[in-house]
């Protein structure tokens, strides 16, 4: 992808799904002048929090409804960003503007995550949209390189890092997962539709169940988007609540790859593995 961040014209559209990111992305905009509208994507996105930003409610399966909206707003710069559960076909509630291309939605729904939003990405800039990405509108949330927290990882957890990575790079092509938890050199956990949260819970119940003899302490949990993916969508993201996660399943810290991972409140990160002992690594792409 080509970037757009030296030609982002404003107001910019933000397809706003669940979680603090549509909000932290607004507020990166809003900061260096950019004016972002919001189009909350209904049933996804916060209620409350969207009230502070001037917005559009909208609907899965409401392209014509939504394409009228971004040119009302003068939107040409569209990012889609935030969680969404996948709904079947049988639940959309299609208009016209879908039924036009439905061929092209139905195409866009085989096959996993990455396909979909990219799929429908491609719909949008045949309509004269302009899709964008994190890098493009609001570099600053996104993971530094380096250790950001006071822990490091250790010659052991280096070694696992290293094999997350080319699991990762194995599963890529598959649109699996974005994660997975090494330890001790043993791939125990992959990422699948429960997503990291569940992930790190799975990896706590084993622990739990005597499953992992590895002590406390150790292992990695690799982030990494597939190697196939259009990065202007569906990034990996870490918080607070994944560190929180991690420690919970026993891991020594989290390794996630700088300028391609999402870190939106990097400072209660920061404050949660510092408080639990982790550390956070942001590798090289």
């Amino acid at each position: 992808m080509i970037s757009a961040a030296s030609d982002i014209s404003s107001p910019v559209g933000v397809i706003a799904g669940g979680g603090a990111m549509p909000f932290a992305v607004a507020e990166s905009l809003a900061a260096r002048g950019i004016a972002p509208v919001l189009f909350a994507l209904r049933g996804a996105c916060d209620p409350a929090r969207v009230e502070r930003f001037r917005h559009h409610w909208i609907s899965v399966g409401q392209l014509g409804r939504a394409t009228k909206l971004f040119r009302s707003e003068g939107c040409r710069d569209l990012i889609f960003i935030g969680t969404l559960l996948r709904p079947a076909l049988s639940e959309i509630r299609l208009d016209w503007g879908t039924i036009r291309v439905l061929g092209r939605v139905w195409a866009a729904f085989r096959g996993g995550d990455d396909h979909l939003l990219s799929g429908i990405g491609r719909i949008l800039e045949q309509d004269g949209f302009r899709m964008v990405g994190i890098r493009d509108v609001a570099p600053d949330i996104l993971m530094p390189e380096g250790n950001i927290a006071r822990a490091a990882p250790d010659s052991a957890a280096a070694a696992d890092i290293a094999k997350g990575r080319e699991v990762l790079g194995a599963l890529g092509p598959f649109d699996i997962g974005q994660a997975v938890v090494v330890i001790d050199g043993h791939v125990v956990a992959v990422e699948d539709i429960e997503g990291t949260d569940g992930l790190l819970t799975r990896v706590a119940r084993l622990r739990e169940a005597g499953r992992i003899r590895a002590k406390s302490g150790r292992g990695v949990l690799v982030k990494a988007p597939k190697s196939s993916q259009d990065l202007r969508f569906d990034l990996p993201a870490v918080g607070a609540k994944t560190i929180e996660g991690a420690a919970r399943a026993g891991l020594a810290g989290i390794a996630v790859i700088a300028g391609h991972t999402i870190a939106a409140d990097s400072q209660a990160m920061i404050a949660a593995a510092d408080r639990t002992g982790l550390f956070i690594q942001g590798l090289s792409a």
